[in-house]
């Protein structure tokens, strides 16, 4: 008997981690932090329902932090097997995981010695050496090439788009056959291949960010370019959260598309994250992973001024003319768009935009749902800039593509699970599936176990 369990990721956009579990054997696929409310971090901090030495193995979609962020927890407190993934994911990994660790040493630092924390003292749920000892257990995997897994069962990986290394998993196992998406990207997107179509499934396990909507239409070039000409035009300046990994990319591909068409010629071009600059460099590194040409890739990445020193994020911030800065963290969670939101949100002049999904309890929903005030590092600060929103430049596939992509299968399975979702998102996704494909689709609980 096939069991299957989401851990996290059921119920919310964050905290991925779904069991299979066969024969006394168990594969993990994806390892994600809770982020967002903080009834849901705090599960961060909660044992996990099973053993972690009982996890033979994790099989990693992508490296995103909601994906892979938990991941050096899960060596910290037992977890011994190895953790399966693309070459490029276990790059990006390499990146995000030492960030992690970093920041969150860094952020119990700065509460303990400004005492702004209500727990005494303020201690990381891991630091940069667990996240050291989680990449030693990484194990790469080629797209397409079925790999045999400890335990019996067969792992092939499929492009999903979305970001570098991103996947579809799909597992062979106990005579059963379950694909899981990860996170899908978008369709014709000007960087990341289209998600992989998968022939044939007898379950599904499918993500639902954007489940109960489609993105606006029009060319993301210039809505990026209309929201930044008429900032600079009141002499403001635009503050992009963005990930670090995905759109801050993306993003500079963007705002190159409009320099090559003659505008924003003489607006500075930031990009200020250490990662991010490290994740655009490893656009040279993995040219299978995406559609830019060697040649577009150094154009590209030349079009901004990277800062990778404190000291040059506080010069942009002190910087008094329009200028573009892309910063992470993307959903304004933590990093170095923090400091620059306390400089520039203020002022009715500039524009915070945002390019991807903000999840419930984070400070870019909040922003976008009309918040005067947000608190950051103990302080509330006002929001006076214009806040935008530009879902049309997302990574995440749509309601109608991740539709797209279902009916790639040839037939319909047995059943389909919907997760990775706000509730709303992921109902509506049920429903839509339900109509149009005739197929049996369920939303899981958190632990609610199936067997298949």
């Amino acid at each position: 008997m096939l069991k299957f369990t989401s851990l996290g990721g059921a119920g919310t956009v964050t905290g991925s981690k779904h069991l299979l579990e066969h024969d006394g054997k168990r594969i993990l696929i994806d390892c994600g932090l809770f982020q967002g409310l903080k009834n849901l971090r705090e599960l961060n901090w909660e044992p996990l329902p099973i053993a972690p030495s009982s996890i033979d193995t994790v099989v990693l979609t992508h490296a995103h932090l909601d994906h892979s962020g938990y991941l050096p927890k899960l060596v910290k407190d037992g977890f011994r097997g190895k953790i399966f993934a693309t070459d490029a994911t276990r790059a990006v990994a390499e990146l995000i995981l030492r960030d992690s660790g970093y920041l969150q040493e860094k952020d119990a630092e700065y509460a303990n010695r400004k005492g702004f924390s209500k727990h005494k003292p303020a201690l990381p749920l891991y630091g940069v050496h667990d996240a050291e000892r989680a990449l030693e257990r990484f194990s790469s995997v080629s797209f397409g090439k079925p790999l045999q897994l400890p335990g019996g069962a067969t792992l092939a990986f499929r492009h999903a788009g979305h970001i570098l290394g991103a996947a579809t998993a799909d597992f062979d196992w106990g005579g059963k056959r379950i694909v899981f998406s990860g996170d899908l990207g978008r369709y014709g997107d000007p960087v990341m291949h289209d998600p992989e179509p998968v022939p044939e499934a007898d379950y599904i396990v499918i993500e639902s960010t954007y489940g109960d909507r489609a993105h606006e239409p029009g060319d993301p070039t210039e809505l990026l370019g209309s929201v930044v000409e008429r900032t600079v035009q009141r002499g403001g300046t635009v503050v992009i959260p963005a990930f670090a990994v995905g759109r801050a990319q993306s993003l500079l591909y963007h705002l190159w598309k409009l320099r090559s068409a003659g505008r924003l010629s003489k607006i500075p071009i930031y990009l200020d994250s250490p990662m991010a600059i490290s994740a655009t460099d490893l656009l040279h590194a993995h040219r299978d992973d995406h559609r830019l040409s060697p040649e577009d890739c150094d154009t590209i990445c030349g079009i901004a001024t990277y800062t990778r020193d404190v000291e040059g994020s506080k010069a942009i911030t002190a910087s008094p003319y329009p200028k573009v800065v892309i910063s992470a963290s993307g959903m304004a969670t933590g990093g170095r768009v923090l400091h620059h939101l306390k400089a520039f949100a203020p002022d009715r002049k500039n524009t915070i935009l945002f390019s991807g999904f903000q999840a419930a309890g984070t400070r870019g929903r909040a922003m976008l749902q009309g918040a005067r005030e947000i608190k950051i590092h103990g302080q509330w600060i006002p929001v006076q800039a214009e806040v935008a929103d530009l879902p049309a430049l997302s990574a995440h596939a749509d309601s109608d593509e991740l539709m797209r992509w279902l009916a790639g299968f040839r037939h319909a399975p047995k059943r389909t699970f919907i997760v990775h979702g706000e509730p709303e998102a992921s109902e509506a996704l049920r429903v839509r599936i339900g109509r149009e494909l005739e197929w049996k689709a369920t939303v899981p609980r958190q632990d609610q176990a199936f067997n298949l």
